[in-house]
């Protein structure tokens, strides 16, 4: 597309594509700007906080790719032409600080780069968990997110046993190279139940994150990375407690910005070192996304998010071509 354009969710349940007007002023010294070449649907969030939201108009988005055609005169290490990486939204430009893009290695699509943004929430519960190879990894909710933390844990050579009770979700998950994928928490199989030394949980369902502490190993980790965003059962606390106390389970959140936006001195994982290791893995091919996504257009907003929310978008994610 050529004119400057941003999505919208103008009010509740509808999305739709407007003119926007890039920034007028000058670049500071430590900017970059370009024009978006893909931007990568986040259905979780956008959909309950921006398409069902309470508040708008609102601008969903936070995973962009984009082509840089200026740079800042302080920026000495990316160059106009390049490709990079940014939490930007879905609009056709980008306008960022160096330190907040992160390039995009040769050699990968940049469609599928967007999904190292979608890496970074898991590869924080990898980066903090206590868990290590070849320990059993359960995986709850196998959505865009839950998917890839799946194929994140088993490249890194853990025992992943993946769950969702969406016939569609297990299908792309043993698509994608999972071998033991689950419609639920096998809590009567003996070679899982009580042996996995973490539990992911991806669907924000609280009868997953209950299944999840009751499967667990004595002292085992269960970290809620899925929003409850709704409340889906009629489960008591006492239930929870009961099965966090007698496993011994640490539950814990899954809040991806436990780890710094950039490594210090004595902390050397971060999110945007996340970003930039999950484009390397994709790259090489250690974890793919080929099928995975629909590439849709901009203008289309309204029907991708309506498809979305009633789970019949024919792939698991999308992503706009700008």
């Amino acid at each position: 597309m050529r004119e400057h354009a941003i999505i919208a969710v103008t009010s509740r349940g509808k999305a739709e594509l407007l003119p926007a007007q890039p920034p007028a002023e000058p670049l500071g010294p430590d900017e970059v700007y370009g024009r978006t070449l893909f931007s990568l649907v986040s259905a979780g969030t956008e959909l309950n906080y921006n398409y069902l939201g309470a508040s708008f108009p609102t601008h969903p988005g936070y995973a962009a790719v984009f082509r840089i055609e200026a740079v800042g005169s302080g920026v000495k290490d990316l160059e106009v032409g390049s490709i990079a990486f940014c939490l930007g939204p879905h609009r056709s430009f980008q306008r960022t600080e160096r330190r907040l893009a992160v390039p995009v290695p040769d050699g990968l699509d940049p469609a599928q780069a967007t999904f190292g943004r979608l890496m970074c929430v898991t590869m924080s519960a990898l980066t903090t968990t206590g868990a290590r190879p070849p320990q059993v990894v359960l995986v709850t909710g196998l959505g865009p997110v839950g998917l890839l933390g799946a194929l994140i844990f088993a490249s890194c050579g853990y025992r992943v046993v993946a769950c969702d009770p969406v016939e569609t979700r297990q299908a792309a998950a043993r698509q994608a190279g999972l071998a033991d994928v689950r419609s639920a928490i096998p809590l009567d199989d003996p070679a899982v139940a009580g042996r996995a030394a973490l539990v992911i949980e991806c669907s924000g369902h609280e009868q997953a994150a209950l299944d999840g502490c009751r499967a667990v190993r004595k002292g085992g980790e269960v970290v809620l990375v899925g929003v409850p965003w709704l409340r889906r059962t009629d489960g008591t606390a006492h239930e929870l407690l009961h099965a966090v106390f007698h496993h011994y389970a640490v539950l814990r959140s899954g809040w991806e910005w436990e780890v710094p936006l950039h490594e210090t001195d004595f902390v050397p994982n971060s999110i945007y070192g996340n970003i930039a290791g999950a484009m390397k893995w994709l790259v090489e091919g250690r974890v793919r996304v080929d099928g995975l996504y629909a590439l849709v257009e901009p203008a289309e907003c309204d029907r991708v998010y309506r498809q979305l929310l009633e789970q019949s978008l024919p792939k698991l994610a999308a992503v706009f071509r700008w």
